[in-house]
């Protein structure tokens, strides 16, 4: 009761020096209210002391408390951070058929798995059959029209050939009689008449000398073969060209994959336009959309770690094969999409995986106490003990858990961190030894 007297009388002091009293009926309602107020504040103060042991606790604890410091580490600061991100092929290849027609069967189905060159359904085709035979026969006839005028060139250069031979022959005995001839002129025993009817028969002989070497030549150059030739040729062609138009009435998988969007079934006419989709199974990849904040957790990683939501504790990682450097304007979001070999097919298009934007290494990160930041509007600052004296820093935050909140810049490993008394010291003030205890966190983040 005595301190509460003393007490109440010196807070009574207090405000007759700082003018409170007044007179009149006025000063006694003011007397009663800071009576009152006086009487409430150390009520409060005495048992707050009581239940700290009685005044001398109170009077501890308006005491300036104790500069602690403490070792920055590294403390886990929460699980990888993680995103949904949905599985689709790499390669997406239209099922287009090269002809119109109608289906008579169809050989496999939506959801098959399909190897590239495989039969996906049949359109009738006999009018294609009918071309090709008729290309066969086409090709045939040149076939014979070719070798005829092979076997035509072979037999007339013999007889040509054997004209020639005849020709030359008639020549020599031509010149031999003309030059007997002339002998006989010149011995008496033949006339001048005799003489130039010999000599007409050389030049006869001659003559058909060179029309029999002509024939030859001609039948040399006679390109009579030559179009047989290009005609059997021009006739294979065809014949290709109408088997290989065949060939496409049996429709089949432009590539290995799932076989999707593919509904046709017999009846149906198809034209030369889109009938399905064969999704290639491997690789695959692995798309999602990024957030800004998300972005920065993965903008220089050339890989990160995927795992199926079923089966968490199986995790694989993939290279990330696309990012996109800005963000889109219509999704605000930043794409990025990992190539994942799939040899087993295992992965399947459509499905949704869980990737991690970090992993459990970057979890372990410097982080403080939140209770010894001291925050200054929008800024954050701590205070270290630099030497024989406390240094205030500004720091950069980031992520929170529990207790502890995970500083960016600012600090680094080993720094002595001011705990406790922060916020009675000043930036640059000396340490008192004999107030500064150096202690050892215990704590770690809770995961």
């Amino acid at each position: 009761m005595d301190v509460i007297k003393h007490v109440t009388w010196d807070a009574l002091r207090r405000l007759k020096r700082m003018k409170l009293y007044t007179t009149g009926s006025r000063r006694k309602r003011m007397n009663h209210t800071y009576r009152m107020m006086a009487v409430l504040t150390i009520a409060a103060m005495v048992a707050s002391g009581c239940s700290m042991g009685g005044p001398k606790a109170a009077q501890a604890d308006l005491q300036i408390r104790q500069v602690k410091t403490e070792a920055v580490a590294k403390q886990n600061i929460g699980t990888p951070t993680e995103q949904v991100a949905e599985v689709t092929a790499v390669n997406v290849i239209d099922v287009v058929p090269k002809v119109n027609g109608e289906v008579i069967e169809v050989i496999k189905n939506r959801g098959d798995y399909v190897e590239k060159g495989e039969v996906l359904f049949r359109v009738d085709s006999k009018d294609a059959e009918s071309t090709v035979r008729k290309n066969e026969l086409s090709v045939k006839s040149a076939q014979d029209s070719y070798q005829k005028a092979k076997d035509d060139q072979v037999n007339n250069r013999k007889d040509l050939a054997d004209g020639v031979e005849k020709s030359k022959i008639a020549l020599t005995n031509a010149e031999n009689d003309y030059n007997k001839t002339r002998n006989e002129f010149d011995a008496g025993t033949s006339n001048q008449h005799q003489v130039d009817l010999a000599k007409q028969q050389v030049d006869t002989a001659r003559m058909n000398l060179e029309s029999a070497q002509n024939k030859l030549a001609t039948n040399e150059s006679n390109n009579s073969i030559v179009a047989a030739e290009n005609q059997m040729k021009s006739a294979a062609l065809a014949l290709e060209d109408s088997s290989r138009s065949l060939e496409n009435y049996s429709v089949k998988a432009p590539a290995s994959g799932i076989l999707t969007d593919f509904t046709l079934v017999p009846g149906q006419n198809v034209s030369s336009s889109k009938v399905g989709q064969v999704q290639q199974l491997d690789p695959v990849k692995i798309k999602t959309e990024l957030t800004e904040a998300s972005y920065q957790l993965v903008k220089n990683k050339k890989e990160l770690v995927y795992y199926n939501p079923d089966t968490p504790d199986k995790k694989g990682t993939a290279k990330i094969s696309y990012m996109s450097p800005v963000m889109s304007a219509q999704t605000k979001s930043y794409t990025v999409e990992l190539e994942v070999p799939n040899p087993e097919h295992t992965i399947e298009p459509g499905s949704r995986v869980m990737v991690q934007l970090t992993t459990e290494s970057e979890q372990s990160v410097i982080a403080i106490p939140s209770l010894s930041i001291i925050r200054e509007e929008s800024d954050a600052y701590v205070f270290v003990q630099q030497g024989d004296q406390y240094q205030k820093r500004k720091v950069k935050l980031g992520r929170i858990n529990g207790q502890y909140q995970e500083v960016l810049e600012g600090l680094k490993e080993g720094d002595q961190l001011v705990v406790t008394g922060q916020n009675q010291l000043k930036d640059g003030q000396k340490v008192d030894n004999q107030a500064a205890v150096p202690t050892k966190s215990t704590d770690k983040a809770t995961k």
